[in-house]
This record gives C-alpha cells, sequence and structure tokens, in this order.
C-alpha cells in the first residue's frame, strides 16, 4: 500500500495497525486527535485495506469497537 496516497491521519492509522495492531475511537482520538473514525477506517477501506471490527462491551456494559487490520 502506497501511504503517500493517504491522508495524514489516515496514514498514521495504518502505521498504528502495522505496529500496535487494534486501537479504538477513544484511543485515536487520544492518540491522533481523530474526531471520526469511521470516516478513517471506510477511507482505508476504499484504499483496499481490509479491516475487521470487533464490538466488545466495557465494564460498565458500554459497547464499543476494536479496529484491525486483517490478516
Amino acid at each position: 500500500m502506497n501511504k503517500a496516497n493517504l491522508l495524514p491521519q489516515d496514514a498514521e492509522l495504518l502505521n498504528h495497525f502495522e505496529t500496535v495492531g487494534t486501537i479504538t475511537a477513544v484511543e485515536a482520538a487520544t492518540l491522533y486527535k481523530v474526531r471520526c473514525i469511521t470516516s478513517n477506517i471506510s477511507r482505508l477501506r476504499k484504499h483496499g485495506v481490509t479491516i475487521d471490527t470487533a464490538f466488545k462491551k466495557d465494564i460498565t456494559g458500554q459497547r464499543y469497537a476494536r479496529y484491525s487490520v486483517a490478516a
């Protein structure tokens, strides 16, 4: 994948996937100032990146999504 064709935030997220593995919306907001991770994920998917979404629940029962690049 050519990261030069990506927006800077999208490239940061792709690099995060390659180095860390997974990310949530809260982590993306904290680390990369991403306001709407679904937009970034959508753009990455349009560039051919296969991203899996796993829905989880935190200790309070609140649902959230954890994103990862498919192997």
